[in-house]
């Protein structure tokens, strides 16, 4: 993936006890929020994928050695990015999601040790694990039907993507009809790529033409794959790899090399340097193999791809979040540079962080051309002592923003002077202060906006948040039209989105008569708005911008209360100590970071005063019920004890996928105790409450898998 990043982080965690670990992990998750809408929801990154990496590796650090601060709105979470407005929408049927990363050996083999403890395999079990190259390009879906090519469309947010079916038929190396028999309904999933050669030739035609040049292979692809005319791609020479699958209504196989083998028998393109290896140890000789290669293969590769071969254990080893436990990417290093640093820029975005963005002198790095880079905050800044005039070393991982690593300190002017970051907002003239956490006393690392309500910068970028394409999704209500309705006075809060069309049949001065405006853009413009009238709960949770509540927070919140006014009830009165309190903190993989944003939320006249505006026009919808077929959908299970079957990350793994909630205590609200040897308070709790109690062979029973 290419996202989004943040602070310079150390790889091993600071033993500095759960309160200080608790601050620096809200302060990683706050920050990688920021990075992940900045990449998905504007396309506009801001910081390499080197350094996204390391603060992911920091806060999956901080979270092994402190379990109580897992949840599951961190780094992980976040898959592509949404759906272009300009194309047609195709849900998946089953989410495309993307990798985990590793960088060293003593990753690769913690991987395989973490497949095997997951698995309850002892050391000498056999464990095969395919070995194949990473294709940096654009990832697409392929549905075929009886055999024939019926759709094609990108990953987009993982959930939903484009529709580019007539634009993949125009790529000669995939089918239209696959060979012998497939099966009925077959989704075949890949890479869409541009080689060395096809891209210097076009980049000449472009050059010649008159036309802008592409900066990389990968950037050439997608922009090629995703033209309106379909005419466009046909000259551009893309290529396709299939490596996986989505929606099947039968396997050819039961392990990845033997799927991936069933595409070249049904005439799929596939890579000739995919290898099954059986150890750490032949994974890493694999991966220098390519990393040798990867000069001469005529096409962009950024590391090496496992996946356990065997698809029974894939099955039982599940996903994490965004990424398959099954499968992880080991990166190939990054590249770097120096250049000057111009000046220092100050961001102010929708929470009110002050975001420091260096100005660079235009560098190429690996073939593209940087000119910006984040500081991420005045810590940073202070640690690598980067001064204004300095000539920084840069690195970068992918054709985003790069990090910057510090500065040549034998080049620096002889008058410069430490960087002094503002303690006044540079938007609104606000106090900017750095929180302080009440438990632990440390000050937050990053400095906010104190002018909430009146500072326009967070105002605009609430809003824009608020209709982006992972939260209500309003079609021709983008960026620029928000920043202007809002300037002018028209959307200053999220209800006046929908009361916009009825003020405008009041007014003397009509939308249709603004300029870039007519009788037609107005009237689909209000449309759309209409449309998004009944919007999924998770969704509308998500739009509302809470701190630390994202797309999967957002998720897990509407799958436990079922509708906004369970949630709110709850969140109203979740103060420290209460039952209200508990409940969210029960919440598998929610924590009191998670329940005090809440509480903090609802607990704001302002934002209550809004919410009951908002509520007005729009009416929140179910969530989609998960597994709905499943005995166990939609109630609360909680396993306790030994289980003698399954590790008990298995068991919770299969229970969510069944459409269970899996919570980590009993309360009133559970509906299931699992309990195997062993079983202690928790047990003892649900006879407490006469809560139905059942063995591990039972739950398979119940499930039937037993």
């Amino acid at each position: 993936m290419k996202k989004p990043k943040s602070s310079a982080p150390s790889e091993a965690p600071q033993r500095a006890g759960l309160a200080a670990a608790r601050a620096e992990h809200a302060r990683l998750q706050a920050e990688i929020a920021a990075h992940d809408q900045s990449y998905y929801a504007e396309d506009a990154p801001t910081v390499s994928d080197a350094e996204y990496d390391a603060l992911r590796r920091r806060y999956e650090a901080l979270e092994a050695q402190f379990p109580d601060l897992v949840t599951p709105d961190s780094l992980t979470q976040k898959v592509g990015v949404a759906p272009s407005e300009k194309f047609a929408k195709v849900r998946h049927k089953v989410p495309m999601l993307s990798l985990g990363n590793v960088f060293s050996d003593a990753e690769v083999e913690d991987f395989v040790a973490r497949v095997r403890r997951f698995l309850g395999l002892p050391a000498e079990a056999p464990l095969a694990i395919t070995a194949e190259p990473k294709i940096d390009g654009l990832s697409c879906s392929l549905r075929f039907e009886d055999g024939a090519l019926v759709q094609a469309a990108t990953r987009g947010d993982g959930f939903e993507g484009e529709d580019v079916t007539a634009n993949v038929r125009t790529i000669g190396e995939i089918p239209h009809h696959l060979k012998d028999k497939p099966p009925a309904i077959f989704e075949v999933r890949g890479e869409v790529y541009m080689t060395h050669a096809d891209f210097a030739a076009l980049n000449r035609r472009q050059a010649e033409a008159g036309k802008p040049v592409f900066a990389n292979p990968r950037n050439a692809a997608a922009g090629s794959l995703r033209q309106l005319d379909p005419a466009i791609t046909a000259q551009r020479p893309l290529h396709f790899f299939a490596y996986a699958w989505g929606e099947a209504s039968a396997l050819p196989a039961d392990t990845q090399m033997g799927m991936v083998r069933a595409f070249k028998h049904y005439g799929l393109p596939v890579n000739p340097l995919m290898v099954l290896c059986h150890s750490a140890e032949d994974l890493l000789a694999h991966y220098r193999a390519i990393e040798e290669q990867r000069a001469t293969l005529g096409y962009d590769i950024d590391g090496v791809v496992y996946k356990v071969d065997s698809l029974a254990l894939q099955n039982r080893l599940g996903f994490v979040s965004r990424s398959p436990r099954w499968a992880t990417a080991h990166k190939f290093p990054a590249e770097k540079a120096t250049t000057i640093l111009h000046d220092i820029e100050i961001q102010v975005g929708r929470t009110g962080a002050l975001t420091p963005v260096a100005r660079l002198e235009p560098i190429t790095v690996g073939g593209v051309v940087v000119s910006n880079a984040t500081l991420h905050n005045e810590d940073e800044i202070a640690r690598k002592d980067i001064r204004i005039g300095d000539t920084v070393i840069i690195q970068r991982a992918g054709d985003v923003i790069p990090q910057v690593l510090g500065p040549v300190l034998e080049k620096r002017p002889a008058h410069s002077h430490p960087y002094k970051f503002p303690e006044i907002c540079p938007v609104c003239g606000s106090a900017a202060i750095r929180e302080i956490d009440e438990k632990t006393g440390v000050a937050d690392v990053v400095r906010r906006c104190t002018g909430s309500l009146i500072c326009p910068a967070q105002a605009v970028e609430k809003l824009k948040h608020f209709a982006s394409r992972l939260a209500f999704d309003i079609e021709g209500l983008g960026d620029k039209q928000i920043e202007q309705f809002y300037h002018d006075g028209l959307i200053m809060t999220p209800p006046d989105i929908f009361t916009l069309e009825a003020r405008d049949k009041r007014s003397l001065k009509k939308l249709k008569d603004r300029e870039g405006y007519g009788e037609t853009s107005v009237r689909n413009l209000f449309a759309a708005i209409d449309a998004r009238r009944n919007v999924p709960l998770n969704r509308f949770i998500y739009a509302l911008g809470i701190r630390h509540i994202g797309e999967t927070n957002a998720r897990r919140l509407a799958r436990h209360f079922g509708s906004f006014d369970a949630l709110r009830e709850v969140a109203r009165h979740a103060e420290l100590g209460s039952e209200a309190r508990s409940e969210i903190e029960n919440i598998e993989g929610l924590g009191g970071v998670v329940a005090e944003a809440l509480a903090d939320f609802f607990g704001e006249k302002h934002n209550e005063t809004v919410l009951d505006a908002l509520l007005k026009e729009v009416t929140p919808q179910p969530m989609e019920a998960v597994a709905s077929a499943s005995p166990v959908a939609g109630k609360t299970v909680v396993f306790t004890g030994a289980l003698e079957q399954m590790t008990r990350d298995e068991a919770k793994a299969q229970a969510e996928r069944l459409g269970a909630k899996v919570a980590g205590s009993v309360s009133k609200k559970t509906d299931l105790v699992v309990a195997g040897p062993g079983a202690g308070s928790k047990l003892a709790k649900a006879e407490e409450y006469g809560i139905e109690t059942i063995s591990e062979a039972d739950w398979l029973k119940l499930i039937g898998e037993g």
